[in-house]
């Protein structure tokens, strides 16, 4: 049975969503504070803990921090549910070491559950994903470990995707999840390779590229684009700015995705 902690201070949504998770099979605990979270996760076994970024005390932000510092099992899950669903809140939350960000105002108590049951599940293939990968390290990856590619976009589903098929050709895969976060990071360090989304919070693709051309650092950079619906004028716009390739990302499999990223890297 799942272990879930469910950290919220409004008893009346506390007390709701216990009672919908424990319907739905889960082995339930609700607390209503950060220091009784991290107490429990001390002394139980916890799989997932739904998180409010709200709290007295000490925020969720916090809590993160700390379920992430290396004194908790880091195979807890950690999901927050807030009403706090800016980009900033959910970056901040995702580089803390969160793994899922649910709006609550966007579903239901039932819908709730189905939501975080579907992330239970996505989590649980990712971690059978990599363990075959693991299991099946063969000599082509050698040559590639030492290629970088840094990965501008904001859509969970398509970071999964894409990035565990990269990761298993062997690329070190680095993620931005807004347009001016990716931007800071392609100074940080050297990359082989940009993918980047069309549509993306705080600074565009075009934008992104355009930057990425006038920069010494990062002008010779390949770059693959990526949207999940453009005209078909605009896509030919877009081809014209020195990109070395562009997909629609609802028409392209993360097999197809990764031989062109071998082929634009030279690697087999």
């Amino acid at each position: 049975m799942t272990k879930v902690i469910i950290v919220e201070d409004d008893p009346m949504i506390s007390e709701i969503y216990e009672k919908k998770f424990k319907d739905a099979g889960f082995d339930v605990s609700a607390v209503t504070n950060g220091e009784q979270v991290l107490s429990l996760a001390k002394t139980e076994k916890v799989d997932v803990i739904l998180l409010d970024l709200i709290m007295p005390k000490m925020d969720g932000f916090e809590v993160i921090r700390r379920l992430r510092d290396g004194s908790y099992d880091p195979g807890i899950k950690i999901i927050v549910t807030s009403n706090l669903s800016s980009h900033e809140d959910q970056d901040e939350a995702m580089q803390l070491g969160a793994n899922g960000f649910v709006a609550k105002s966007d579903y239901s108590p039932s819908a709730m559950v189905a939501e975080v049951n579907r992330l239970i599940n996505q989590y649980s293939e990712q971690q059978k994903n990599a363990v075959r990968l693991n299991g099946s390290v063969n000599e082509n990856l050698s040559s590639k470990k030492n290629k970088k590619i840094l990965m501008i976009e904001d859509e969970e589903i398509f970071i999964d995707m894409f990035g565990e098929k990269l990761k298993g050709e062997g690329y070190e895969l680095v993620f931005a999840r807004n347009g001016a976060w990716g931007a800071k990071e392609a100074l940080k360090e050297k990359f082989d390779l940009f993918i980047i989304d069309m549509v993306m919070p705080a600074m565009n693709g075009k934008e992104i590229v355009s930057r990425f051309k006038l920069d010494d650092e990062t002008k010779d950079v390949p770059i693959i684009l990526l949207s999940a619906s453009i005209e078909d004028d605009a896509v030919k716009k877009i081809e014209a700015m020195g990109i070395q390739a562009f997909f629609r990302k609802t028409q392209i499999t993360p097999t197809e995705l990764a031989k062109k990223v071998n082929e634009i890297l030279g690697e087999k």
